[in-house]
């Protein structure tokens, strides 16, 4: 079947049409065969779908570089499925899949057991992170090398810090083989520990065990240090603190290969919307002070943080409605990332589509992608002047423990095309 998209906006830095209101013809091998001017009436002899989307803009496919996804060994949070039909409906057509399983993704079977499902669902591509460390222990190394030819986009433990420093050096050694890519989380479990939301003023308040900024920042720190030591690359997930992004974007201007993403949630909540314990704000890393979060956003504007996530963490109910202190951390982000990111930070629309499509491509080593004649499509369509509310009833994650339940946003998801039509 082939598709006609009227009336729509190119957003895409990339193409010749970046800005441009047009109609775009997708063939029946899901290529982009025509580019037409608004003002032009093509026909068309075949049988073709028409669908006017007048207000709404087109990208390229979205690429999320965090989701945790449950499967295997945590369906009753989130499966395979469900996870990417969160996914689509929040404009990502690729997602990088978390290590953190049970088992944990760290065998050339694990991987392709992820790469099966993007085989049966063409219309998303699940990307495998692969563990760094068996187990996560942070003690022996994974075959890195036989997992990166099986499919692995980059290795990391996940949610848990690799805390020895030698396995970090070596691990950046032995990347460089293959240039691959460090995925590290920053966080020294052993100043964070019990830790409960962002150490200061307001937890003192609140009674709770804080985890301080210092816990993130002495591991950035280290691990610059060793990569300055080492060469290679080393990206950091959902950093969150004012020196974080200082250290980083200092270590950009020394030339090492340092990129860093922060969860899209960050910018939208501080460590003060937590006095009525909600639990559903409980996420790691924690909500910080406002100076941080303006530091966060100038991060983002200057591009020290290269990219924003979804960092999808799905929770069942029993997990989240507890006690603040029993709670478990985690929000989910699939379907809100966009809209969250379009509606609290300070970005042009242009440069907030760049971070979520162009640059993770780069830093994952992906195929460049573009909307031109002749390209195969993977596009987003979205309104980024359309508002909406988070409901739960229309969730399509297996879990609801969104930090945005009821709350209005900016801008929304139409639809996505990648080898067929996605409502």
């Amino acid at each position: 079947m082939s598709f006609l998209f009227k009336n729509i906006e190119i957003i895409d830095k990339n193409s010749t049409f970046h800005q441009k209101k047009v109609h775009l013809y997708i063939d029946n091998q899901h290529k982009i065969s025509g580019i037409y001017d608004v003002n032009e009436n093509p026909i068309f002899l075949e049988d073709i779908i028409i669908k006017d989307f007048a207000g709404s803009c087109a990208s390229v496919g979205w690429v999320d570089m965090y989701a945790q996804l449950g499967e295997p060994g945590f369906e009753y949070k989130e499966t395979l499925e469900t996870g990417a039909k969160s996914a689509l409906k929040g404009g990502f057509t690729s997602i990088c899949v978390m290590p953190n399983t049970n088992p944990i993704i760290q065998t050339k079977n694990q991987i392709q057991f992820i790469k099966n499902f993007t085989y049966q669902n063409p219309h998303i591509d699940l990307l495998p992170i692969a563990s760094v460390t068996i187990d996560n222990l942070g003690k022996d190394l994974t075959e890195m090398i036989d997992l990166h030819y099986a499919g692995a986009v980059a290795f990391s433990d996940g949610d848990k810090t690799i805390e020895n420093s030698d396995m970090i050096r070596k691990i950046l050694l032995y990347l460089q083989k293959f240039d691959g890519l460090l995925m590290q989380k920053s966080e020294d479990v052993y100043l964070a520990k019990f830790g409960q939301m962002n150490e200061g003023e307001t937890s003192t308040f609140l009674g709770l065990k804080g985890i301080p900024n210092l816990a993130e920042e002495i591991i950035i720190q280290r691990d610059l240090k060793i990569l300055a030591y080492t060469k290679g690359k080393i990206h950091f997930h959902l950093i969150s603190t004012a020196e974080s992004v200082d250290l980083i974007r200092e270590a950009k201007k020394q030339g090492l290969n340092v990129s860093c993403s922060m969860a899209a949630h960050q910018i939208a909540f501080t460590e003060e919307d937590l006095n009525d314990f909600d639990t559903y704000l409980k996420v790691n890393p924690p909500f910080r002070t406002k100076n941080d979060q303006l530091a966060l956003i100038k991060g983002l504007l200057d591009d020290t943080i290269d990219v924003l996530v979804s960092a999808h963490t799905p929770q069942d109910s029993e997990s989240k409605l507890l006690e603040f202190d029993m709670a478990d951390f985690g929000a989910i982000g699939l379907e809100t990332a966009f809209a969250v990111s379009n509606t609290f930070s300070t970005l042009s629309l242009e440069h907030l589509i760049d971070k979520m499509t162009t640059i993770p491509r780069k830093l994952l080593q992906l195929s460049s992608e573009k909307i031109e004649m002749g390209e195969k499509a993977n596009l987003t369509f979205f309104n980024p002047n359309e508002k909406w509310v988070v409901k739960k009833e229309n969730i399509v994650s297996k879990s609801n423990n969104s930090p945005f339940l009821n709350q209005e946003l900016k801008g929304k998801v139409i639809g996505i095309y990648k080898n067929g039509w996605i409502e």
